[in-house]
């Protein structure tokens, strides 16, 4: 397999991780490729007609892409369980989607400062952004923090690369603040050989 990846993206990072976690990294070829909304640059478009990574190259169908779509088939593939069966799997999902969108509205925040022109920024839509952040954030705290502290999930490998992300682009925000039982969890996570192996520098 190939997979079209950016060190820095934390997409590629859950994939990243999820590899480690199920032993196949050495299943996998990776290939550099990135780009953004204005400037596909070397992104896998024959891979990804969205111009996005990861983008996953296989021998048994076309390339698959969007980090959860990857992450299901290769938590299929290495019969993991990252993805549970029964009650449990919307829980999971649910998690997960919650990491993504922390993830979504924090690189928005970032294209906006790194790709639009100064004098064009608006500033309430920044902060638009960091409300659905801050709100995620609550809600991990406090709803779904008992699942988060049970036993390894995608939802969990989701929300840690989420918080390494705002750790490694807004650090500045502060999103601990308020929010203990998140914090000690993520600092946990955070020590995994997988997490530690995929740090963006």
């Amino acid at each position: 397999m190939r997979l079209y990846h950016s060190p820095t993206s934390p997409y590629v990072r859950k994939v990243m991780v999820l590899l480690h976690e199920t032993g196949q990294l050495g299943d996998v070829e990776r290939i550099t490729g990135s780009g953004n909304p204005v400037d596909p640059g070397t992104a896998p478009l024959e891979a990804n007609p969205l111009g996005k990574v990861p983008a996953l190259e296989r021998a048994d169908g076309p390339a698959l892409y969007d980090s959860r779509v990857i992450c299901r088939y290769l938590d299929d593939r290495a019969g993991a369980g990252l993805y549970p069966t029964g009650a449990r799997l919307w829980d999971t999902l649910t998690v997960e989607a919650t990491g993504d969108g922390i993830l979504d509205a924090a690189l928005l925040m970032v294209y906006e400062g790194r790709i639009r022109p100064e004098e064009m920024r608006f500033g309430p839509w920044v902060e638009g952004q960091w409300a659905k952040v801050d709100r995620a954030l609550d809600a991990l705290e406090t709803r779904w923090i008992a699942h988060l502290e049970g036993s390894l999930d995608a939802g969990q490998i989701a929300v840690g690369c989420a918080l390494g992300y705002l750790d490694f682009r807004h650090d500045a925000r502060g999103w601990r603040v308020g929010r203990p039982r998140l914090a000690a969890w993520y600092a946990q996570f955070a020590a995994r050989p997988s997490m530690q192996a995929t740090v963006p520098v």
